[in-house]
């Protein structure tokens, strides 16, 4: 029984590390992420210091990232970053970095009626954005930089819409002091997004509700002068509809 006992056998073990290369890429071009990996794996393991090895590196971390193992795949980067930081590829590996922790989502805020919006997290989004910041600062000529860069600004626009939903989830909850204080971080730490008209138009309201009139005037005016055609403030004097189903 033990003369018929058979072990795995490694199919590409006669193979040189350009054909399981092309093995890999074959199984990357059908989808086949799964078994793309560990092709992969073999090839970095058998071309150790070679540029194929590095190629074979970034590649997993794309493949792992497609096949739904995100946290694999930044691990991967992390590593191959470490490795290699003189690598002709270090700005495409900054770039994957920056779409693993891209939220394709990210400004749509779905399912926003089950959710406590201040408990959401934004930590992928922003180390997203610092991965593009890095890609665009060190290799601004890269062909990676220009999608980089609209991501950037997508990113910076839904983080700061992110600080008005939890805004507005604290006024509609008579939350006005936690509304404001929030809606003043997006008003302080972003500049030129759309989401400040509404930002401000919360700290106006908030301060109404609180019967801070000073304050509540001072916000106004700063909305004004901003925003002299604000959507927020016509619907709001119409007295037709409440004011925050502009939302």
């Amino acid at each position: 029984m033990t003369g018929c006992s058979t072990a795995p056998v490694d199919k590409t073990a006669g193979m040189s590390p350009n054909a399981l290369y092309a093995e890999a890429k074959d199984e990357m071009s059908t989808s086949q992420w799964d078994k793309a990996v560990p092709l992969l794996e073999k090839l970095e393991a058998r071309a150790a210091g070679t540029p194929l090895a590095q190629q074979a590196q970034v590649d997993k971390a794309y493949a792992q990232y497609k096949s739904g193992e995100p946290a694999q795949a930044l691990a991967t980067l992390e590593r191959f970053m470490k490795l290699h930081p003189a690598s002709p590829a270090l700005d495409y590996a900054l770039y994957l970095k920056g779409i693993v922790n891209f939220n394709d989502d990210l400004g749509m805020f779905s399912n926003v009626t089950r959710q406590d919006l201040s408990e959401r997290d934004q930590k992928a989004a922003k180390e997203s954005f610092e991965a593009f910041k890095e890609l665009t600062a060190r290799f601004p000529d890269s062909r990676y930089s220009p999608d980089a860069r609209k991501r950037m600004a997508y990113i910076v626009n839904s983080l700061a819409q992110y600080e008005v939903h939890v805004a507005r989830y604290y006024y509609r909850r008579g939350a006005y002091l936690a509304a404001v204080n929030r809606a003043q971080l997006a008003v302080s730490d972003y500049r030129d997004v759309p989401a400040i008209e509404e930002a401000l138009f919360i700290i106006y309201k908030s301060y109404d509700a609180m019967g801070m009139t000073k304050l509540r005037d001072d916000a106004k005016r700063v909305l004004e002068i901003n925003y002299p055609q604000s959507e927020f403030l016509l619907k709001g004097s119409k007295g037709t509809d409440p004011w925050w189903k502009v939302w």
